[in-house]
């Protein structure tokens, strides 16, 4: 008698906007973390610029100092001058608001997750003596998971969102390039957390509707199988596992 169990299937494209009292109210909260997270980086520049950067000199990241290791977790707060927080400034708000508008608690994850990678590029490769610190790797990590987190949760309109957000800012990839003066690896480290953060957190929406069982076999009737059945179905499964 053939199996009665349902194949699995691969998931569709979402192409709804959800729920429009949900998405308003996330969007809100996304608005209220971000002006929070640009007034404490503003509040840490003026006390910073007060003490002469004395803040940013012993709260950044020396690379491959053990000691300066626990310091990725300061560094994106402080900057060097007034003009390089100035230049984090709008395009952290912009990627961060995008990021988190679709669900706080995870943007806390993303955040956490772009903060490292981004932190640990700087301190395992940057040239030795150098202090790096400023909120740029964290803006290269939002803006990496804008632009794949609509393919890893097959969202139509987070898929366009990313798409337009990589076209208004291709410069931005100009400074991923090596050259003086710029902490490009940090930049590099937080893009990779971001496409990473956008896989590990992705959606895990329930499969569509499979077709119906196969029927089992009777008098005069022969079992047939399901035509998702077998090594197609296999191979639908084991993308869907990994978000694609």
């Amino acid at each position: 008698m053939a199996s009665t169990q349902q194949p699995a299937r691969r998931r569709t494209w979402n192409v709804s906007a959800g729920d429009p009292a949900t998405v308003l109210a996330e969007a809100r909260k996304a608005l209220f973390v971000m002006v929070g997270f640009i007034a404490v980086i503003w509040i840490v520049q003026l006390v910073n610029w007060a003490d002469h950067y004395q803040l940013t000199q012993s709260y950044g990241i020396r690379p491959r100092d053990a000691g300066s290791l626990p310091d990725i977790l300061s560094a994106p707060f402080l900057h060097f001058s007034w003009a390089h927080i100035e230049g984090n400034s709008g395009p952290l708000f912009v990627f961060g608001f995008l990021a988190a508008y679709r669900g706080v608690t995870k943007f806390f994850g993303v955040t956490a997750l772009v903060i490292l990678t981004s932190g640990l590029g700087a301190w395992l490769t940057e040239s030795s003596g150098s202090v790096g610190a400023g909120a740029s790797g964290v803006v290269f990590g939002y803006f990496g998971y804008i632009m794949v987190r609509g393919i890893f949760d097959r969202h139509a309109i987070d898929l366009l969102i990313g798409a337009v957000m990589a076209l208004c800012f291709a410069y931005q990839f100009s400074v991923l390039l090596p050259a003086a003066g710029i902490g490009w690896q940090a930049h590099i480290g937080g893009l990779v957390g971001g496409v990473l953060a956008g896989w590990v957190l992705r959606e895990r929406r329930p499969n569509a509707a499979a077709r119906p069982p196969a029927l089992p076999a009777g008098p005069g009737r022969p079992a047939t199988a399901s035509p998702a059945d077998g090594p197609r179905a296999d191979l639908h499964k084991q993308l869907d596992d990994l978000g694609l």
